[in-house]
């Protein structure tokens, strides 16, 4: 395998396992894991790995799964404040929940709802559910968020972390295909200072970055 740069901080990625045929190296600097990019799926393929998820607005399950999301802005923030679901998907859960208090959210996903007109505005809060596992590059993806964010606005997402107390093997987290980028709580102290932010919380699966 070639040597490959982390593609959050840059610093050396080194192999750190391989698991149904799918490389993974680690990152020395942040300690990140990520798919080694010869493992990607095609974009027809992970369009089409997507097209399977079933996130129903009606689920009471999903529902339940993205509360964490939402009261996080709603405590945050007011319903006439301007709001941004990155990678939103076929089915916008959290977007339709805040929908539900009054909050209109606008809608960005490059394969489902890809008007780039809504990365042209800037926004109170940006919400990101189980979308930043997804991210080929990640650090572009996360300058591109925090330009889109207004003073004072948040950056909150949803992902399973990473850390070394996990069985990487038995990790149930990266058998899916387009989960390619595992942050470990380092990864979002390096986000935090690389991009400006004044604060961070991480409250198991919610990470809030704020300016």
């Amino acid at each position: 395998m070639e040597k490959l740069s982390c593609f959050l901080c840059h610093a050396p990625a080194l192999y750190f396992s391989t698991h149904r045929g799918r490389d993974y190296l680690k990152c020395s600097g942040c300690q990140s894991v990520m798919l080694s990019p010869e493992n990607y799926l095609s974009p027809a393929e992970e369009k089409e790995r997507y097209d399977q998820h079933n996130n129903d607005v009606s689920d009471p399950g999903y529902r339940l799964f993205v509360q964490p999301l939402i009261r996080a802005v709603i405590n945050k923030y007011y319903s006439e404040d301007s709001g941004l679901d990155y990678g939103a998907g076929s089915g916008p859960v959290a977007s339709y929940l805040l929908k539900e208090r009054g909050y209109q959210t606008l809608l960005y996903d490059p394969f489902y709802w890809p008007d780039h007109s809504v990365l042209e505005a800037r926004y109170n809060y940006i919400i990101c559910s189980e979308v930043i596992e997804h991210f080929h590059s990640p650090q572009n993806e996360f300058r591109l968020m925090r330009s889109l964010l207004l003073p004072g606005g948040s950056l909150f997402c949803m992902t399973e972390l990473y850390d070394d107390e996990i069985e990487f093997e038995k990790w149930y987290y990266k058998n899916d295909p387009t989960h390619v980028f595992f942050y470990h709580r380092e990864a979002f102290q390096w986000i935090k200072k690389r991009f400006g932010f004044s604060e961070l919380t991480m409250k198991k699966r919610l990470i809030t970055l704020s300016l």
